[in-house]
């Protein structure tokens, strides 16, 4: 398998908060239920398992659900002939252009970080009255697991519409 890293779309630096359009694509799903912390593990083995097979390059982010736990492995679009056909637990889906709003972190991709940034995302959000959140908020994920602790950024995003 290629070990390429193309990213999806231009992350969010920690500390910042964002409205950004993100590019319609190929995911790669495999959801499970209860909590994306207590499943993680689970959901990421069935993912690495098809892009092995298949021969497709790692992109990052990888998006994470947290509520009906579910994790996302975005494909580049060089690659997305290789990922035509679901498989097992792993779903081949095609996501439109969506426009998020989204803060930047740094650390453990923990509960307790994810939860804190959402909370200031989302009152964020409330104080800008030119935004309508139209989705429940996820993370994402830039690093891989062997990125010290310190050393990795994530986001928290929300699907939004403008409101005019």
């Amino acid at each position: 398998m290629a070990q390429g890293y193309e990213q999806a779309f231009p992350r969010t630096e920690p500390g910042e908060i964002e409205v950004k359009i993100l590019p319609q694509g190929r995911l790669l799903e495999c959801a499970g239920e209860g909590n994306y912390f207590d499943r993680a593990n689970s959901l990421f083995g069935p993912l690495f398992g098809y892009i092995r097979e298949h021969d497709i390059s790692m992109t990052t982010p990888v998006e994470a659900r947290i509520d009906n736990a579910a994790m996302y492995f975005w494909v580049s679009d060089s690659q997305v002939d290789k990922a035509r056909e679901s498989s097992g637990a792993v779903k081949v889906i095609d996501v439109p252009e969506r426009t998020v709003a989204a803060i930047g972190i740094r650390g453990s991709y923990s509960e307790e970080n994810y939860e804190s940034a959402k909370a200031a995302l989302l009152e964020w959000i409330r104080k800008d009255k030119t935004l309508e959140m139209i989705g429940e908020p996820y993370a994402i994920y830039w690093n891989g697991p062997m990125t010290p602790w310190f050393m990795k950024k994530a986001e928290v995003q929300v699907e939004v519409r403008i409101k005019v």
